[in-house]
């Protein structure tokens, strides 16, 4: 399809997957890009303020809509959360699953169509940022992640609520991707910044905890890359604001 201009930025569908992304506003010895997803229920468009910030910094910055997502959605925002929080494993694990391999495809686009150079960085948001993690497993282009209250392991013991039970479909997608079970995915040494907050019950902090300290016992090197940070007292909602994690997240993610 053609490209649009509506408002910042420049929309294309590739394949089936909508993209938003903005140039960068100055030169870099090397034409970057680092992808943004959001959470559950956000858009691409709500992702403008980063990508901005992205753009601002000399990289070429790109968010996608997820499945299920923005102009991809089958259902208003709010029938999304009470639909995917009614049975977490059967309809949350394959949203994972099928966006991080919408990234490797959207990665394809990205480098023929838009002449971007590796490696490629990526920026995720609670449920964007397990997207993020994995898909820094399946695409070894993805060499560094920022993420904020993220889980590499999509079972999220403590997690509040019942996570139910998946159907054959999504148990494809946990035992081919879940990050904490394929840790040689991630042999190759990705670095991988992780915000998470103490008192989080959506996204307990003991999964990045986990997937750490399991990756430096398998692969001490690749473990070292991992770096999680546990902010005392804060609980899932606290990092709607991007005041308590942007700046640092971006300043480690170009610095």
């Amino acid at each position: 399809m053609n490209n649009t201009s509506n408002g910042p930025g420049t929309k294309i569908w590739v394949d089936h997957i909508p993209v938003l992304w903005l140039e960068p506003e100055k030169s870099r010895p090397k034409r970057q890009l680092i992808i943004v997803v959001t959470g559950l229920g956000g858009n691409k468009e709500s992702t403008i303020p980063r990508l901005k910030d992205i753009a601002a910094s000399g990289y070429v910055a790109l968010s996608l809509d997820s499945w299920q997502h923005g102009e991809r959605a089958i259902e208003p925002q709010e029938q999304l959360g009470k639909r995917v929080f009614s049975n977490f494993r059967k309809y949350f694990w394959p949203i994972l699953g099928q966006t991080a391999l919408d990234i490797t495809r959207v990665t394809d686009w990205a480098i023929d169509t838009l002449k971007i150079e590796l490696p490629i960085y990526m920026v995720g948001m609670s449920m964007g940022g397990d997207i993020a993690v994995t898909a820094a497993g399946l695409d070894h282009r993805i060499e560094r992640v920022a993420t904020v209250v993220t889980s590499p392991d999509w079972l999220r013991p403590g997690m509040r609520g019942s996570p139910g039970e998946p159907d054959a479909y999504a148990q494809y997608f946990y035992d081919h991707m879940n990050p904490l079970t394929h840790l040689e995915a991630y042999a190759h040494g990705p670095d991988i910044n992780i915000i998470v907050g103490e008192q989080d019950t959506d996204v307990p902090p003991g999964g990045a905890l986990r997937f750490q300290k399991s990756l430096k016992e398998k692969y001490p090197a690749p473990g070292e890359k991992v770096r999680v940070k546990v902010i005392p007292g804060k609980n899932h909602f606290d990092f709607v604001a991007p005041d308590l994690w942007w700046a640092e997240s971006l300043a480690w993610l170009i610095g």
